[in-house]
C-alpha cells in the first residue's frame, strides 16, 4: 500500500517512513507544502492515504487537504500536528480530514489509526484464505497448512495486493507503485526476485505455482486446482 508523508521535519518524517516501511508500506515524503501538494493532485489516485502535517513552509496542510477533496472524497487523510484545541481538531475534520492525531504520538497507534481508515474506506477484508494459505493483515501473519511462513515485508505486501486482486492480474507497474518507493528504478527485476521467494516459501511440491506469471504484463493468483 502507498502512503504520501508531508511533513518539514527531518527528524519525525524519517523516523514515520522508516517505521512505515518496515510494516510493508511504500511511503513517499515531501518536506513542504507546495512539493506535497504537487504529489498530492498528481498522484491522489494513486496514495491508499495521506498524512499530512498541519504547519508546512509553502502550502498549509489543510490548503492540501481542501484540494485534494476537490478531486478525490475517497482516500483517508489525517492531520498529524502539534494544535490541540477541540476547535482545531473540529476545524481540521470539518476541511475534509477523516482523523486527526496530535503530537507526539506513539508510533502504534498511528499504524492502527492507518489500518482502520483504509479498511473502512475500501471495504477491504482483513483475511484471505486461498488453498492451504490463510493470511491475516491485522495480525500480519501468514499461514500454509496451520503453519506459520515467515515472510519478508516486501513478500507480504506483494502476496496481499495479489491475494486482494485475486483473478485480475497485477501489471508490473502497478506492483511498483504499491510496494515500493515512487522513485525506484522500475527496469530492474527485484520483483521477479520476490516473486521467486514467495513462491519458494508457498508452493507445494509437485503442484502448479499459485503465482502465475503473465509474460510482459505481470503476475495474478492461479486459480487452477
Amino acid at each position: 500500500m502507498r502512503i504520501l508523508l508531508v511533513e518539514d521535519e527531518p527528524s519525525i518524517s524519517g523516523f514515520l517512513k522508516e517505521g512505515l516501511e518496515e510494516e510493508g508500506f511504500a511511503v513517499d515524503v515531501a518536506d513542504n507544502g507546495r512539493v506535497g501538494l504537487e504529489l498530492a493532485l498528481d498522484l491522489v489516485n494513486e496514495y491508499d492515504i495521506l498524512l499530512l502535517d498541519w504547519m508546512l513552509p509553502g502550502v498549509s496542510g489543510i490548503e492540501i487537504c481542501r484540494n485534494v477533496r476537490k478531486v478525490n472524497k475517497r482516500v483517508p487523510i489525517i492531520f498529524l500536528t502539534a494544535k490541540d484545541t477541540v476547535d482545531d481538531t473540529v476545524f481540521g475534520l470539518e476541511t475534509g480530514a477523516n482523523d486527526y492525531l496530535k503530537k507526539p504520538f506513539a508510533f502504534e497507534e498511528l499504524l492502527a489509526r492507518i489500518r482502520v481508515l483504509m479498511r473502512n474506506s475500501t471495504g477491504e477484508q482483513s483475511q484471505f484464505t486461498f488453498r492451504d494459505i490463510a493470511m491475516d493483515i491485522d495480525a500480519h501473519q501468514v499461514t500454509k497448512d496451520g503453519k506459520e511462513v515467515i515472510l519478508t515485508q516486501k513478500e507480504f505486501g506483494l502476496l496481499e495486493l495479489l491475494l486482494r486482486n485475486k483473478g485480475k492480474v497485477c501489471r508490473r507497474s502497478r506492483i511498483m507503485e504499491k510496494i515500493w518507493d515512487i522513485h525506484f528504478d522500475k527496469d530492474t527485476a527485484v520483483i521477479d526476485v520476490f516473486i521467486n521467494g514467495l513462491r519458494k516459501k508457498l508452493d507445494t511440491d509437485g503442484k502448479e505455482s499459485i503465482i502465475q506469471t503473465i509474460r510482459g504484463v505481470g503476475y495474478r493468483i492461479n486459480d487452477n486446482e
